[in-house]
């Protein structure tokens, strides 16, 4: 699996992750908003505060609420930025 280099909030609940291979993926994470700890998210604030987790295998908000490399590159969507 391929570490995760850098994570932005984007609108409408998506996460656009890059992957150290050079990757990006946007992740729509809105069908985990009404699940807990996951509606905390809902929060638009506290949804931009991502960040990439030391080493680089998930992110994270919180020590509650995060997701793995695993997740993100499995389901996220393949995009260009260009």
């Amino acid at each position: 699996m391929y570490k995760i280099i850098d994570v932005k909030a984007a609108d409408d609940y998506k996460l656009i992750v890059t992957f150290e291979n050079g990757v990006i993926k946007e992740y729509d994470i809105k069908q985990k908003l009404n699940e807990w700890p996951f509606e905390l998210l809902k929060n638009k604030a506290y949804f931009r505060a991502v960040k990439v987790d030391v080493g680089g295998y998930g992110i994270s908000w919180n020590s509650d609420i995060d997701l793995s490399e695993y997740e993100l590159w499995n389901n996220g969507k393949s995009i260009s930025l260009a």
